[in-house]
């Protein structure tokens, strides 16, 4: 009865931190754009003016990118957790709302370099919707439609907080001991990101797939091998 107990309570918690923090993202966490392309086409070598040029690059150079994205912010999370991990359950809601803010930086980056901005209120749903189908959600067009976004991008997150909440709940119950904490929770932020981040690329990729047509063969032709995320 007490596991039982402790169980529901580490879910409540959970829950209520990861909606609290996906909210803040939401309202504050904003990557810019044009400055992002600066990095993208420094960083990641890719020969674009706008982000709607890499609709003409090849997946791969675009994995690849995606790829270094999902590592960098997985290792960033790894750090955050090392750091705030000593203190256990302490840290937990600090930690939550951190991890978000990297989480939902990670999507914005990963949205952008696929060439999804989000710009407007169905970019920015869009955005969010990747969000919901990365930690294993699947809303129906009809749901997304009859929502506006300020009421709907809210019900995603909370739909979200509860999912990613209950499949994570038994794996940080190891931070309960304080003198493993920080292994501990450095190494769940690393994985959890981690695994987020390759679910909302395969989101991104496969969107991108269905909205573009066959091109005729040239520099710039976009093959279509299965999905192979490193």
């Amino acid at each position: 009865m007490r596991r039982n107990a402790g169980g529901a309570w580490l879910l409540s918690v959970l829950v209520s931190s990861l909606r609290g923090g996906l909210r803040q993202a939401y309202l504050r966490v904003q990557l810019n754009p044009k400055k992002y392309l600066r990095h993208a086409r420094r960083a990641y070598g890719l020969p674009i003016k706008s982000w709607q040029d890499v609709h003409f690059l090849e997946e791969s150079v675009l994995n690849r990118a995606a790829s270094r994205i999902v590592r960098s912010s997985a290792r960033t999370a790894a750090l955050e957790g090392l750091g705030l991990g000593v203190g256990g359950f302490t840290t937990l809601v600090p930690d939550m709302g951190i991890l978000s803010a990297i989480t939902i930086r990670m999507l914005q980056k990963l949205s952008l370099i696929y060439g999804f901005e989000y710009s407007t209120d169905a970019e920015i749903t869009a955005l969010w919707v990747a969000a919901a189908s990365a930690a294993g959600l699947d809303f129906t067009r009809d749901f997304l439609e009859k929502q506006a976004v300020e009421r709907l991008v809210p019900r995603i997150i909370d739909q979200v907080a509860v999912k990613v909440g209950a499949e994570v709940a038994e794996k940080w119950a190891a931070r309960a001991v304080p003198i493993f904490s920080a292994a501990a929770a450095a190494s769940l932020n690393y994985y959890f990101v981690r695994a987020w981040g390759r679910r909302a690329q395969r989101h991104f990729l496969e969107r991108r797939r269905s909205l573009t047509a066959p091109r005729l063969a040239g520099p710039f032709l976009m093959p279509s091998p299965a999905v192979e995320i490193n």
